[in-house]
């Protein structure tokens, strides 16, 4: 076989094997609702996220971002106006929960989030 052939080859499989490697356990698209357990914040927020290679973003709110490792654990923050909040908890299989703190103004709010993965 052509020395070039198997070095274009082996490129090629490393480079499969870094993007298998990259891919996160909880990637595809999330759908997640807050609810505010104290404070004077709208009682309950829901947006769509996607998780690639463990990032978390929303196609409908530009300043979510987030992550989540390979164990499941999640941190994120999102910030609308004059409203900011960030949490952090934990994704099992098809489902997540977790708890997180934020501003409305000057108002601060706290509550707990849930997740569900979107087929």
């Amino acid at each position: 076989m052509n020395k070039r052939l198997v070095a274009l080859l082996s490129a090629y499989a490393c480079l499969l094997m870094t993007a298998a490697e990259a891919r996160s356990p909880y990637d595809g698209q999330w759908e997640i609702t807050f609810m505010t357990q104290s404070g004077d914040c709208n009682p309950v927020y829901s947006y769509s996220v996607n998780i690639e290679n463990g990032v978390i973003t929303s196609p409908a709110v530009q300043t979510f971002v987030g992550n989540v490792t390979n164990a499941g654990a999640v941190r994120a923050s999102v910030a609308v106006q004059e409203k900011r909040a960030s949490g952090s908890g934990r994704l099992t299989g098809v489902v997540g929960r977790g708890t997180w703190t934020g501003y409305s103004g000057n108002q601060r709010c706290t509550g707990a989030w849930k997740a569900q993965r979107a087929w």
